[in-house]
């Protein structure tokens, strides 16, 4: 399709002026004609006004005799079956005609990839349970219909469908959706090593990429060979995802030999597969382990759960929220929070007894600060350190 016609008056059919251009017809005698496509009822015509798109109809009417009745009921039926499969196609294109256009939108205004195809995704799903996706009524009607969606999945679908409108130039009463805030679970790092090693190889290299770096799954599948040093192992990541900041890690000398291992095929590290394939290879690999191990928790483990995993794995090691925000690339202090009430909780001291150190050298204090010591206070000289027992 190309650019809304400005220059004709209107649609023959519905009077609509929002007219597309759908490419030209040559004629026997080598004439091109425009054709032109409308955009409220999806009727073809062309600058003659000569429809190319249309139920055909037939002037032959029933008869009386008896030989010939069955033959002009299945005629009558037979028309009756392409209008009403016309009307459909009509209905589709029309919605495909938006989704087009709300994906272009979309892409001039800079929303990612991901989230233009998960908002694509959820207006398709409502056009396709019956909601008329410019009667903001019909959708909400639709989306109360859908007991069994989650609150964060009705939350995606209405933010979805607000952005549709306000590219429409139209306004609603959003309905309300109300997202508790739940803490992720955190597995063990047992059952994550164990699901690393019952994994195939791309997708073990893939997984422990996750744990020690703690990347969101799209910015490891879009990571490419020249973003890793062997030498120096360094990672870097200068695309992330959601805005957040660009990171550098030192990884593992085990990461480095998986990836080393990997064919390089393709400029990206995990080649041109798409990530819904990754995904469904990670899923029956994770339910044939689960079964196997008779460990139903490796179910509930995703990709976007070894960040998790790490973030609170790094706070319990460092102690330090500013830390663990750059480490992640988070730009607010408040998206961090959430791994120091997990680490308190997971790491919650069984006992109050304390192990307490005086010294005033140094290289004593650094020393008893590496093995887990806590500074308390410093009196007449002499620093204080604890060690719960």
């Amino acid at each position: 399709m190309g650019d809304i016609i400005s220059h004709l008056s209107c649609c023959p059919e519905c009077g609509s002026e929002r007219l597309f251009k759908d490419g030209q017809r040559i004629l026997n005698d080598g004439i091109r004609v425009q054709r032109y496509l409308c955009r409220e009822c999806s009727y073809r015509f062309s600058e003659s006004g000569k429809s190319y798109k249309q139920c055909q109809t037939s002037g032959k009417r029933q008869v009386c005799a008896i030989l010939q009745e069955a033959k002009n009921l299945a005629e009558n039926e037979k028309q009756t079956l392409s209008c009403s499969s016309t009307q459909t196609d009509k209905a589709n294109m029309n919605v495909k005609g938006l989704l087009v256009e709300y994906c272009f939108k979309m892409e001039k205004q800079g929303y990612s990839p991901a989230t233009e195809r998960m908002n694509r995704t959820a207006l398709k799903v409502l056009a396709d349970r019956g909601a008329l996706l410019t009667d903001p009524e019909s959708v909400k009607a639709v989306i109360a219909a859908q007991k069994a969606w989650s609150p964060a999945r009705r939350r995606n679908v209405i933010n979805a469908y607000g952005l549709f409108l306000k590219f429409q130039g139209l306004t609603w009463d959003k309905p309300k959706c109300h997202v508790p805030q739940k803490f992720p679970f955190i597995p063990t790092e047992a059952e994550l090593d164990s699901l690393i090693s019952g994994t195939g190889p791309k997708t073990a290299t893939f997984l422990q990429l996750l744990k020690e770096t703690a990347m969101r799954c799209g910015e490891a599948k879009r990571l490419s060979w020249t973003n890793i040093d062997f030498e120096k192992h360094i990672i870097t990541l200068n695309d992330p995802e959601k805005g957040s900041n660009p990171r550098m890690w030192k990884v593992t000398q085990k990461l480095l030999g998986m990836l080393n291992a990997l064919p390089r095929t393709n400029t990206l590290v995990f080649g041109a597969s798409s990530m819904d394939s990754m995904k469904s290879t990670f899923l029956r690999a994770r339910k044939r382990l689960a079964r196997k191990l008779q460990n139903p928790r490796l179910l509930e483990i995703h990709f976007h759960i070894l960040r998790h995993w790490k973030g609170t794995m790094e706070y319990h090691r460092t102690r330090d929220p500013y830390h663990v925000m750059q480490f992640l690339g988070h730009k607010s202090l408040k998206s961090t929070e959430i791994y120091i009430n997990i680490e308190r909780t997971l790491f919650e001291p069984s006992s109050d007894e304390f192990t307490v150190k005086a010294t005033n050298q140094p290289e004593e204090v650094k020393a008893l600060l590496e093995v887990g010591f806590e500074y308390v206070c410093q009196q007449e000289g002499l620093m204080y350190l604890r060690k719960r027992l």
